[in-house]
């Protein structure tokens, strides 16, 4: 029941981000192209959120190896991942009119984002090595764990080094945006928010159910006795 009221939150405010998007003024040098930022950030916070969660996550299993801290790393990564490759790809569109090319492997906030996508795609690969619930956890802890320090890289990176994207929007000395769009952008930053709790929702349970089926499998598998040579069956 809860899942449903939450799902149902969820769509309510995708559809009020949407309509925030859409009514909020354009940029006065991007234009219309500037309301893809309503996808762009709130999937890149969120993916940040994500990744900090599996770190949490990760280091909540070394500590104590209770499976729920390894269910929530394990859903928690899985979403950033998909966060990530949509704040790419929304990043290609949105590069194309404002810098003239999809990509360019020269900006630091771009390769920072990358590396860091295939870093958590290895996480999940590693995670897929083995069937086994307590093996996942032990091989991918260490990494959700230390994983996690891209998240400033990727953040910081417009400040570090020079780029093509825009230096920080939010600053010391104030907000560099229109008062209708940070607006528009928070709607949407909730709405996301509420998105990956849905997810982490349901992918929780899914991992539960999945662990629930491999511990029945082995224990089945350990009560199958395999006969021996030159031994007749009963």
């Amino acid at each position: 029941m809860k899942k449903k009221v939450l799902a149902t939150l969820t769509v309510l405010a995708l559809a009020a981000g949407l309509a925030a998007a859409f009514t909020s003024p354009p940029d006065a040098l991007q234009g219309d192209f500037v309301r893809i930022l309503y996808i762009h950030v709130p999937s890149a916070w969120l993916a940040f959120l994500a990744f900090g969660v599996t770190a949490a996550g990760s280091i909540g299993w070394l500590f104590t190896h209770r499976r729920g801290w390894d269910r929530t790393a394990e859903a928690s990564a899985e979403t950033g991942v998909l966060f990530t490759a949509v704040a790419l790809a929304t990043g290609m569109i949105w590069g194309k009119p404002v810098w003239g090319t999809y990509w360019d492997w020269g900006d630091a906030r771009l390769a920072t984002t990358a590396l860091m996508f295939f870093v958590y795609l290895g996480y999940l690969a590693l995670r897929r090595t083995t069937s086994d619930p307590y093996r996942q956890a032990r091989r991918s802890s260490v990494l959700g764990a230390v994983a996690v320090v891209q998240v400033p890289l990727v953040y910081f990176s417009v400040k570090l080094w020079r780029t093509l994207h825009q230096g920080l929007t939010i600053r010391p000395d104030g907000i560099q945006m229109d008062g209708a769009m940070v607006a528009a952008l928070l709607v949407n930053l909730g709405a996301f928010t509420l998105l990956y709790l849905t997810l982490m929702s349901f992918r929780t349970e899914l991992a539960r159910l999945e662990e629930a089926v491999c511990e029945s499998e082995i224990s089945v598998q350990s009560r199958v006795t395999v006969p021996k040579l030159g031994e007749v069956e009963a």
